[in-house]
């Protein structure tokens, strides 16, 4: 039986598409396979390393990727983690079910946090919602 493949899209692909990616592979990897994309993508924030490895997942190796090089390529669920890459998002033909499921931007939000507790706080309440979903796989995502 082939795994079910996920594409999750963000803006940047630097934290939250990052950490569906990664707690998805590791969590769930013996029925799904996650990529992550942003339609602009940049680097991989080093707080959402950090709080990922406080969960036991490590995400260091990943890369931010453009939602470019999937396009082409057949995937079971795109999901779109943010509003802007929901309004975005590319065309995935074939059978992909698009679905978007909203968190709250860490990167943005800690912007206001007055110390790194703060704002660490923040990432790893994201990171917590979004292992909630990843373990609710399939039902998480339907409507």
């Amino acid at each position: 039986m082939s795994k079910i493949k996920i594409l999750y899209l963000c803006t940047g692909n630097s934290c939250r598409s990052q950490m569906a990616e990664g707690f998805t592979n590791a969590l769930r990897g013996d029925l799904f396979v996650a990529q992550s994309a942003g339609v602009a993508p940049g680097r991989v924030d080093p707080l959402a390393v950090a709080v990922m490895a406080e969960s036991g997942v490590d995400i260091s190796g990943q890369r931010s990727k453009d939602v470019e090089q999937f396009i082409g390529q057949s995937w079971d669920w795109v999901v779109t983690l943010c509003d802007n890459a929901r309004e975005s998002c590319p065309f995935f033909p074939g059978p992909a079910r698009r679905v978007h499921r909203g968190f709250d931007d860490p990167p943005f939000l800690a912007q206001s946090a007055k110390n790194e507790d703060e704002a660490l706080a923040i990432y790893r309440r994201v990171r917590d919602e979004i292992k909630a979903m990843v373990l609710g796989l399939p039902g998480s995502l339907q409507d």
